[in-house]
């Protein structure tokens, strides 16, 4: 019964395209952008016709710019079996196999499938199911060895999954190759819980008429329990490395850490132990003394499968002190430093005449990197972070938390998850970011680097404002800010590295 005063609206389609319908959205979407292209039309296409979702039509109008042909694909990439064996072993994700078999694999009552596990670059090194549906596969090239990436088979869950970094299901004629719709692939990527790098993919693929959708939920769940299979190899590797390095720190005079090769702390002394300590991603130097942004100055030794990182005592008011450097939940929680002995003061003392040059070059890896009056630094940066960043540098007037929400949701209202993100970004950018509204302060040089192919242009993001500019800059119609001038000698001894929001 409806409710006085209150409108109703129509309910959005709610039940999925069935595959007739996605086939002609397929055909209809490939050939107005042919003709589209031949006559350099950029009106947009019909809102009232079915689009396909936002994922699957930008991965489309990506492959479509690529040359990739609907019906042949390209040169297939098979690695041989020494190749298979050493990114096996490598991968991280050997260990996981027994475990992923019987949850995906060996549920009664389930339709046939296949199980695929890829590496972090879109090889399947595992690949196991109902030997009938295999060789099915093996006929499209789905096979143990190919290299599973847009460029060569079109849209597909591997290479969805690894390029937006969240699962993912491509149905039926979603897949961009005519000869796969008869398929349907769910796929969910996996990260080293220790060091957030992505390892791969978990991916279950199936005849399109049988597929379940209760499936993207499990494999996304087989992800989360490799996940913390991994997490507890950490764990146990962490014990180890803590009962090596106790009898060294009890000789140890002054406060010290011990962490492992991914920074996490097994054990400190004379000091509040941090969670972990970023390291830098391209290796120590062969200098004697190190800075650390949460540290200052640190001296390192290696030590079994980590570090031995010792604090200089302090000579300045440049390092900071050790009661500021993480508070009660780490250096990533509410008890961040700000202040001025803190990443938060360090980079607030940068805003004057700053340089930052977002750069999202590599899909997957977006970085800040900041030059300023206190030094050099670098930012590795989250998918979100990045696209926050992103609408800022392009909008350099600013943007309210309505603004911002609207443009990655859609949504104006979702306002409290925008001002909790800034309040991450803004804890370790300190003075480079304004408010009221967001903005980039004003004395600070921003310039964006960009990718090759603007699709490429922060890949696991869906947002509308991101979509536009994708577009806006395949047609050129729109640039992104040109790069600040390159710095000039910087004062004082520190580069280092930024902690990831």
């Amino acid at each position: 019964m409806r409710q006085p005063g209150r409108q109703t609206r129509r309910p959005e389609r709610r039940t999925p395209q069935t595959a007739a319908e996605l086939a002609k959205v397929h055909e209809r979407a490939l050939a107005e952008a042919a003709a589209r292209a031949a006559t350099r039309d950029t009106t947009p296409d019909d809102p009232s016709l079915f689009q396909p979702r936002p994922e699957i039509g930008d991965s489309w109008e990506r492959l479509r710019r690529l040359g990739l042909d609907p019906d042949a694909g390209a040169a297939a990439v098979h690695l041989g079996p020494a190749e298979i064996e050493h990114r096996r072993r490598t991968s991280g994700l050997d260990p996981l196999l027994p475990v992923l078999r019987g949850t995906l694999l060996e549920q009664s009552g389930q339709p046939p499938l296949i199980l695929a596990i890829a590496d972090a670059d879109g090889h399947i090194l595992w690949q196991e199911g109902e030997r009938g549906l295999r060789r099915s596969a093996d006929r499209i090239g789905f096979l143990t060895g190919a290299r599973w990436i847009e460029e060569s088979v079109g849209t597909n869950g591997i290479a969805a999954a690894l390029r937006a970094q969240r699962p993912m299901q491509v149905h039926s004629a979603e897949h961009y190759l005519r000869s796969h719709h008869s398929w349907t692939c769910v796929a969910a990527p996996v990260h080293d819980p220790g060091t957030g790098r992505l390892i791969g993919a978990i991916n279950l693929s199936g005849p399109a008429h049988s597929v379940r959708p209760y499936l993207l939920q499990l494999t996304a769940t087989a992800a989360k329990l490799a996940e913390t299979e991994l997490r507890a190899r950490r764990l146990e590797s962490l014990h180890h490395l803590r009962t090596l390095a106790a009898p060294m720190l009890a000789r140890v005079n002054g406060p010290a850490l011990v962490v492992d090769a991914a920074g996490w702390t097994a054990a400190a002394a004379g000091l509040p132990p941090p969670a972990r300590l970023r390291l830098p991603a391209e290796g120590w130097s062969t200098a004697a003394v190190h800075w650390l942004p949460s540290l200052g100055e640190c001296v390192i030794e290696p030590l079994a499968d980590g570090w031995l990182v010792r604090p200089v005592p302090l000579r300045s008011s440049t390092a900071a002190p050790a009661e500021d450097l993480a508070g009660p939940h780490g250096p990533e929680g509410p008890g961040a430093p700000d202040g001025p002995g803190g990443c938060g003061g360090l980079l607030a003392e940068q805003a004057e005449g700053a340089r930052v040059r977002l750069d999202l070059r590599r899909p997957g890896s977006p970085a800040l990197s900041v030059h300023g009056a206190a030094g050099s630094w670098s930012h590795s940066l989250s998918p979100r972070h990045a696209e926050l960043l992103l609408l800022l540098a392009t909008e350099r007037n600013g943007l309210s938390a309505a603004q911002l929400a609207d443009a990655l949701f859609g949504d104006p209202a979702r306002t409290v998850t925008v001002r909790a993100e800034l309040s991450r970004l803004r804890r370790h950018l300190g003075g480079l970011l304004a408010h009221r509204p967001y903005r980039f302060a004003e004395s600070v040089l921003v310039g964006v680097a960009g990718p090759e192919d603007p699709y490429d242009l922060l890949p696991s993001s869906s947002g509308p404002a991101v979509r536009r500019l994708r577009a806006g800059l395949a047609g050129g119609t729109v640039r992104l800010p040109g790069p600040p001038p390159l710095p000039g000698p910087l004062p004082g001894p520190r580069t280092g590295r930024l902690p990831p929001a």
